[in-house]
């Protein structure tokens, strides 16, 4: 049975099981959407490691993440690749009437990922850096509120806030790991001149500037998935305020959320 085939009471989306610094699909997830995002979640998760993991040169990967746009967009070289991500991606894709576009972005974020890798390339200055978030961040939460129905200009423009700051901060979080790997997204216009302290505190209030400008679409957001988006937004706040203690360490040491932050993030969440 290929992908495009299979009976909508045959699909189910593979479990969220990769460590994530905010919640994918949980139990605050309005329950009828669940299958919904855990199938976006994994289709973005696979093309990310193809991008990120592994031993696989650049053209392979390249070829990998075109593979998976072939499939997306079921064109005549799509060969019944991955069935257990795409089956349920596109029975998702049909019933909610999603824009593939949206998610084809993320793919052309995941190509550009692989060619910076290979060329060792950065980003020139912060609007370039953003210019990347709004292919690699911003289309997630644009899914995300059409499967809430919220769609509002101020509400997309809040998305895209939060979205680009999430994605902000997984970079800062990843000062450690990402460089050793060749990948330095920190733009060039913000290296200098200062010194590393002084370049850790500019990379987080930006950040946070960015989150606090889209906080307010928590009120916009309906019900428990509301409350699952004060989660993602308190959580990456409190990843930020470790990057920014850690100071010039956080190119050494990579922060994280601990179980002893959970009660923190829900008392911050009732004040929003």
């Amino acid at each position: 049975m290929t992908p495009h085939s299979a009976k909508p009471s045959a699909v189910q989306a593979l479990p969220v099981n990769h460590p994530e610094n905010f919640p994918v699909a949980s139990w605050l997830c309005p329950p009828h959407l669940r299958p919904a995002i855990a199938a976006l979640y994994a289709f973005a998760r696979a093309a990310d490691d193809i991008a990120d993991e592994g031993d696989l040169s650049a053209l392979e990967r390249q070829r990998q993440l075109q593979a998976f746009r072939d499939e997306l967009f079921q064109t005549d070289q799509a060969s019944g690749l991955r069935p257990d991500i795409f089956a349920p991606l596109q029975h998702t894709i049909q019933k909610h009437r999603l824009p593939v576009e949206r998610l084809n972005d993320l793919l052309l974020a995941f190509e550009q990922d692989v060619a910076a890798s290979a060329s060792a390339a950065t980003f020139e200055n912060t609007e370039a850096l953003l210019s990347y978030c709004k292919l690699s961040a911003n289309p997630v939460g644009r899914l995300l509120l059409h499967l809430y129905g919220v769609q509002t200009p101020e509400a997309l423009q809040q998305s895209d806030a939060i979205c680009s700051a999430l994605q902000l901060i997984n970079f800062w979080q990843d000062l450690s790991e990402d460089i050793p790997r060749g990948r330095f997204y920190v733009p060039q216009d913000l290296q200098h001149p200062c010194d590393a302290a002084a370049l850790i505190e500019r990379l987080c209030q930006q950040a946070h500037d960015l989150m606090r400008q889209g906080a307010p679409l928590v009120h916009s957001v309906p019900g428990r998935a509301g409350w699952e988006l004060r989660l993602v937004v308190q959580g990456g706040l409190r990843v930020l305020e470790k990057v920014r203690r850690l100071g010039p360490r956080a190119f050494q040491t990579r922060p994280t959320l601990g179980l002893w932050d959970v009660p923190l993030l829900f008392w911050r969440s009732l004040w929003m």
